[in-house]
């Protein structure tokens, strides 16, 4: 199988009116309305618990074709651990905001400098408590076509964009694992992906994990699912 490599943007680099109609076939008919509908369906029966800390959108494009993930790379002039990191924009929820989904598209706006369309989320995803104890919501988007998105990053948030074919975020050779340790027993296991020169791990990773169970159902291994 073919698809495009894994692409980091720099700022500067998009231009409109690009996207082709000859956009990878993957299983299960990714990205088409009847993967919509079924997404949706299913993520419409997820209530975000109370107390919400912050939102994220996991963001699913198109882009010179193929369905992808696009992520941003967190500049590193940012304060705090995660600078420099792999990840889909998102941010803490603000008392103006309606809910999740508002806070992770206006994270959105905030990042990467366009106005998304409630209409382009499909729904929130389960919950995640990090080590901080924070509830972070994941939510699934689809922002369409990347060449014709004219994105504007934030240059003081955002070094640059990445995007990863959703074909070959589902490939053995761009997957792997990290396996934690407690009290000297094993605990857990955590998935990450490679991109050239980076790697989606943590929080990102899982995202990105349950997103592909979500879209590939029956086909793609998670190994969260295979270390309960």
């Amino acid at each position: 199988m073919c698809w495009p490599a894994p692409m980091l943007l720099p700022l500067a680099l998009f231009s409109r009116n690009l996207c082709t109609n000859d956009a990878q076939k993957l299983p299960n008919g990714v990205l088409t309305n009847e993967t919509e509908q079924r997404c949706r369906q299913i993520l419409g029966s997820n209530i975000p618990p109370q107390g919400v800390s912050a939102g994220v959108l996991v963001t699913l494009c198109t882009f010179r074709g193929a369905p992808a993930f696009l992520y941003t790379l967190r500049s590193s002039r940012l304060r705090g651990r995660h600078k420099g990191d792999v990840s889909f924009p998102g941010g803490k929820c603000d008392l103006s905001d309606e809910d999740v989904i508002a806070t992770a598209l206006r994270e959105a706006q905030e990042e990467l400098g366009v106005t998304l369309a409630r209409s382009s989320v499909w729904g929130p995803m389960m919950p995640i408590t990090d080590w901080t104890g924070m509830v972070i919501v994941p939510v699934l988007a689809n922002i369409g076509c990347l060449e014709d998105l004219a994105a504007k990053p934030n240059p003081e948030e955002v070094e640059s964009l990445l995007t990863l074919p959703l074909a070959m975020a589902c490939a053995s050779s761009s997957r792997g694992y990290t396996s934690f340790r407690q009290r000297g027993r094993y605990a857990y296991t955590l998935p990450v992906f490679r991109l050239p020169g980076h790697k989606v791990w943590g929080l990102t990773a899982m995202m990105t994990d349950s997103a592909l169970s979500l879209l590939f159902p029956g086909s793609y291994r998670s190994v969260l699912r295979s270390s309960r």
